[in-house]
């Protein structure tokens, strides 16, 4: 097993087809063939099954191809590192963002990475918390920001800011005055649109909820928070989300938000980074760059 046998399973079955990678590698299609079969050979597996209109990953394949990309990422990060110059970081940082938070920062960030590193390159990759910070752990992501991340060894988090968790709901027709903050014991009332399990809000609420003594009323599981919000503003639903989520959205005009409490729910939102590897220069500053943006973020809407 070498990186160039790994790079050809990789673009192989990311482009469904050896002919594809052959034209794209530059490498006969045989070779590739050969490449791939001796993967297979060596791991006594078979890893991309053949059909006339390409090729598709066994689950074997795609456990590898998953190890695959996180190991081509970090051969890469580390060429660029030792490549990058004193005073200006180069190469290519890939950064994960809840979708939440990529509608609110992706724009700023590029625009401030942009202006300061002209001659770097940057990823943005959405995805859940969860998932980010297994990407972390595996290289595919250099860091990323999370929402109440659980304790990990192979992961460092920095908290960033927090914010309390809401019952969005359609507003009123003649809504008189801002609605009041709702106990989270009257929340059982409420037929609601959240994340499926496994999700943080969820667990967090999950939990709350058993705390108290009541079982949440799920009404719809739907983990896009545009898709959550769309279905609330149709009726489908409440939905259980941070102000700042719903302040993105160009629906909130049409929402209503009302702090849960009693107790005060708490989404918190951190930086991570991976504990073992010592990060590039470029990834250091980035990361910088994503906190000092979360800081500015939560001192404009504290005044």
């Amino acid at each position: 097993m070498n990186f160039k046998h790994l790079e050809t399973l990789v673009r192989v079955a990311e482009l469904g087809s050896f002919s594809k990678a052959s034209v794209v590698l530059g490498v006969a299609q045989p070779a590739l063939s050969r490449q791939v079969r001796m993967l297979e050979v060596e791991l006594h597996q078979t890893l991309l099954l053949r059909n006339g209109r390409g090729v598709r990953l066994t689950d074997a394949g795609r456990r590898l191809f998953d190890h695959s990309v996180g190991i081509l990422e970090q051969v890469e990060r580390a060429r660029e590192d030792l490549a990058a110059g004193r005073d200006e970081p180069l190469g290519r940082v890939v950064v994960g963002l809840p979708p939440s938070v990529g509608l609110q920062f992706t724009l700023p960030l590029i625009d401030r990475f942009r202006a300061k590193w002209p001659k770097a390159k940057l990823a943005v990759v959405e995805g859940l918390s969860t998932h980010i910070a297994e990407w972390i752990t595996s290289g595919r992501i250099d860091f990323g920001v999370v929402f109440n991340p659980e304790p990990q060894a192979a992961i460092e988090v920095t908290p960033l800011r927090e914010e309390n968790l809401c019952l969005v709901s359609p507003v009123a027709k003649r809504r008189r005055a801002p609605p009041a903050p709702l106990p989270l014991a009257e929340l059982a009332a409420f037929p609601l649109v959240i994340p499926e399990r496994g999700h943080v809000i969820r667990k967090l609420l999950e939990s709350h909820a058993s705390l108290a003594g009541f079982k949440l009323d799920i009404a719809w599981e739907v983990s896009s928070v545009p898709a959550i919000i769309d279905l609330v503003r149709a009726g489908y639903g409440h939905a259980v989300l941070t102000a700042s989520g719903v302040k993105a959205s160009a629906r909130a005009p049409q929402l209503s938000v009302r702090p849960i409490v009693q107790p005060r729910l708490v989404s918190v939102l951190c930086l991570a980074l991976p504990a073992h590897k010592k990060p590039t220069p470029l990834a250091k500053q980035t990361a910088a760059l994503v906190a000092e943006l979360m800081r500015q973020r939560s001192h404009a809407e504290k005044r």
